[in-house]
């Protein structure tokens, strides 16, 4: 049982408010909600749990945006929902079973390399303006295979993901920006739940804390989203190097 104190509020709460700001401008949010969990002293697995709880509420909420715009294909939603629930089932399972040790320092190889997709946004940025949806094989398979494979991969840890989906679905599956941004939304939100509800099964989740913490990240977004930052993203990578930092002083002093 994790013991929460004013303190651990005072820690999440502002960074996970920090992350949503971010994550409205220039994404890479998760770089900084899972490791404020764990600079406040949760456990690995609760941390990893936590950050489910609060990301889903966001990423949901945003899904039903996309949804109200017309940019959600059900066709193309329907075979990524399933593969990125069988996905992230996988991942999370896995989680539970791999050691709080072994997961803590598999942050050293994970975080870098997601922060290393999230900071390069020139990856994905070839969009041709041209938002029509064309479905043929290819685009299914892509999606499919991706909506497994990366589920899998925010399962088992999370940050990240928005980002190689965005990648998978518009270098990969060829679909506009707009779009890809949707589609990765819908499978985003199903990964979330998934696999929070199996951490919600086996107790890792903080419900009071991830409940805080969910508001002050939707406020964060609520706040990033409505401004007009022409250079907003500059913040992105400073913030996000920042934290990561804190993250590594804090493992290897303990």
């Amino acid at each position: 049982m994790v013991s929460l104190t004013p303190l651990t509020f005072l820690i999440v709460c502002p960074l996970l408010f920090l992350a949503g700001f971010v994550d409205s401008i220039a994404g890479g949010g998760g770089l900084i909600s899972l490791p404020a969990y764990l600079l406040a002293g949760l456990p690995m697995h609760s941390a990893i749990a936590t950050n489910k709880l609060s990301s889903a509420c966001g990423t949901l909420l945003a899904t039903g945006r996309f949804i109200r715009r017309g940019l959600v294909s059900l066709r193309l939603s329907i075979p990524s929902i399933i593969c990125a629930f069988i996905g992230s089932a996988i991942g999370a399972r896995l989680s539970l079973l791999v050691s709080e040790r072994v997961l803590k320092y598999m942050l050293f190889i994970i975080l870098p390399i997601a922060a290393f997709f999230v900071l390069n946004r020139h990856t994905f940025q070839n969009d041709s303006g041209d938002d029509t949806l064309r479905l043929d094989r290819r685009t299914y398979l892509t999606a499919a295979i991706s909506a497994f494979l990366i589920g899998g991969y925010d399962g088992f840890y999370g940050p990240g993901t928005g980002t190689f989906l965005l990648i998978a679905f518009t270098v990969f599956a060829r679909l506009s920006v707009s779009r890809a941004n949707a589609q990765a939304k819908v499978v985003n939100g199903t990964t979330n739940v998934t696999s929070l509800c199996i951490f919600l099964l086996e107790g890792q989740a903080v419900i009071p804390l991830g409940l805080a913490a969910a508001v002050a990240n939707m406020a964060g977004n609520y706040l990033g989203a409505g401004l007009v930052m022409k250079q907003g993203s500059r913040i992105v990578r400073p913030v996000i190097l920042v934290v990561l930092l804190l993250l590594l002083v804090r493992i290897l002093t303990e």
